[in-house]
């Protein structure tokens, strides 16, 4: 029979040692049960801190930002394309009433994305402050004290030399600290331990390595809460406006100036810098050999900058080489042919002048227009017109036709004439690439066949059922579509994404270890006087090179305290060395 005697806390009942049931308990067995302190709402809001603040949490949150942001790339935003938006709900409008409602065509700038940035942003700053702090001290700490046995530890060494235990902790220290005193590898620490365990006074030396791996990390996690910092400032403080320009004419940066401007929410028009730029010319090439055919080789528009203090000078813009002007750099996007049309009506009053840029549909830059004719006179319809610009055009026996190659060799426009109401009274903004035809009369043959209007540069043709003239410009001019984009935190963002790729690789290849030496003096088995040294690693996680540390440390003891035997000596007294599970003898 066990004479161990099993505690048991008061008021604690086993029915199954005590040979009792639930119903024998007494009645007051619950009541003495000890009940756990009501956690109140400071716990609460203490558990709650914890739990934002911890690693885990931190990371979780980067996932969810990175998994809400997929709507905005999917969906379109109302601050770069709403008509793209009212597109969109027109087409679905069961779905997109919802999706509007909880804001999924203003993802950026939404209250579930702002939440989840500010609690990613707390986060962080609650994860890196304590864990600054705690990394300041521990710098500041000496490296552990020697424990007391060292055949636990996952990797050691011994050996006996007959250099001094001072040498022997001098050489060792003088390793681990390497070569750089002034950024030492291993934090060192000499010492010295009274008699104990049967074993005389002892030197020892206590190194620690690896703190840089914590200061990675914590660069690590500082540079993205830089990184979220910089793109919340961008997206708060940048500006984007594009601008459609034809040859011979030009742009002042201003918003009423732009086709389409986005900004962020802390933008000022008055931060635009007052310049302006004028295409004087615009260069395209493109490859007319059989294997490449028609290929683009090179587009260069040719502008003339104009600063705010009235100087100007030329500069180039090429795919791929944007123009920098006053911290905003300025993209070539795409460009066309701007055909010069003019439309007069049956009255004989021109009802419409202007240059119309058609959008390329094809390598061979089949283009395409459209044309929206208010009515100027009394009595008279508005004029949709539709219209492809073929720039080398062949006309087939069928009085179809198509361009066969980039360059204006041949130009030649058709257009499709449609009447009725446009819409240009009604005040709503219109797609000027886009003209319904619904609700509008085609002009039509005999046949009951669209008719097709092909006019040629420098020609002038009447249109059908008495609606007026049109007519082509002698010169096709060309049109480049410009992006402006100012962004003030592009510099820092590239600066914080580096020290966060440069403290994550410190963080990861950083080995955190700890090394111990102690040595004393004792005899050899002839009983001459030696120096016993043992050695002792240690590291945080798996560390394939912690042994070969401890050998490398041994190693330098040994060749800095040994000079080696003498040829005339007897070998059997040379020291030896233990490494892990091998013995060796220094021949």
């Amino acid at each position: 029979m066990s004479d161990k005697t099993t505690y048991r806390p008061e008021g604690i009942h086993d029915a199954f040692t005590e040979g009792g049931t639930p119903a024998d308990r007494p009645a007051d067995t619950a009541a003495r049960r000890p009940t756990p302190p009501a956690l109140g709402w400071r716990g609460m809001l203490r558990w709650t801190w914890r739990q934002l603040t911890s690693m885990r949490v931190a990371l979780m949150l980067l996932m969810l930002l990175a998994v809400a942001a997929v709507p905005g790339s999917v969906l379109p935003q109302r601050s770069q394309d709403p008509a793209a938006v009212l597109e969109y709900l027109g087409d679905n409008p069961t779905l997109g009433e919802w999706l509007d409602r909880f804001g999924f065509f203003e993802v950026y700038s939404s209250a579930w994305f702002s939440a989840i940035y500010l609690l990613l942003f707390v986060s962080l700053v609650g994860c890196i402050v304590p864990r600054t702090l705690s990394h300041a001290r521990a710098l500041r700490n000496r490296p552990p004290k020697t424990p007391v046995r060292f055949g636990r530890f996952p990797a050691t060494a011994s050996a006996t030399t007959t250099a001094s235990p001072d040498a022997v902790v001098e050489a060792a220290a003088t390793h681990l600290r390497g070569r750089f005193r002034r950024l030492p590898t291993f934090r060192v620490d000499t010492g010295s331990e009274e008699p104990r365990l049967g074993r005389p006074a002892t030197r020892t030396v206590a190194a620690e390595r690896g703190y840089l791996r914590e200061t990675g990390n914590l660069l690590f996690h500082l540079a993205l809460l830089g990184l979220l910092i910089s793109v919340a400032l961008g997206q708060l403080l940048h500006y984007r406006g594009q601008a459609i320009v034809t040859e011979g004419r030009g742009f002042a940066n201003a918003v009423v100036d732009y086709d389409t401007f986005d900004k962020g929410a802390w933008f000022q028009p008055s931060s635009l810098v007052p310049f302006s730029m004028t295409l004087d010319d615009f260069h395209s090439e493109f490859a007319s050999d059989t294997v490449a055919f028609a290929q683009a080789r090179d587009f260069t528009a040719d502008v003339t900058v104009t600063e705010p203090d009235g100087s100007s000078h030329p500069e180039e813009i090429k795919v791929n080489h944007p123009l920098t002007v006053d911290g905003a750099k300025i993209y070539l996007q795409g460009n066309g042919f701007a055909p010069e049309l003019t439309v007069t009506d049956s009255e004989g009053q021109v009802a419409f002048a202007g240059r119309v840029p058609f959008l390329p549909e094809d390598q061979m830059y089949t283009s395409r227009g459209v044309v929206k004719v208010p009515d100027v006179s009394p009595g008279q319809e508005q004029v949709g017109m539709i219209g492809y610009f073929l720039p080398s055009a062949v006309v087939e026996e069928d009085g179809s036709a198509r361009s066969v190659f980039p360059q204006p060799d041949n130009p030649l426009m058709v257009l499709e004439v449609y009447r009725g109401d446009l819409g240009l009274d009604e005040g709503v903004p219109q797609n000027v690439y886009n003209l319904d035809t619904a609700n509008l009369t085609p002009s039509v043959d005999e046949d009951g066949e669209t008719i097709k209007l092909l006019v040629r540069p420098g020609e002038s043709v009447e249109l059908p059922d008495g609606l007026g003239t049109v007519e082509l410009g002698e010169d096709v001019p060309r049109y480049v579509a410009l992006d402006l984009r100012h962004d003030p935190s592009l510099t820092f963002v590239l600066t914080f994404s580096l020290l966060a790729l440069g403290g994550l690789a410190i963080s990861l290849f950083t080995p955190r270890r700890r090394v111990w030496v102690r040595s004393w003096e004792t005899t050899d088995d002839d009983g001459r006087p030696v120096t016993r040294v043992e050695l002792a690693g240690l590291a945080r996680g798996d560390d394939a090179g912690l042994q070969r540390e401890v050998d490398a440390v041994l190693a330098a003891i040994l060749g800095e305290t040994d000079p080696g035997p003498d040829p005339g000596q007897d070998h059997s007294s040379t020291p030896r060395r233990t490494t892990g599970t091998t013995t060796a003898t220094e021949d």
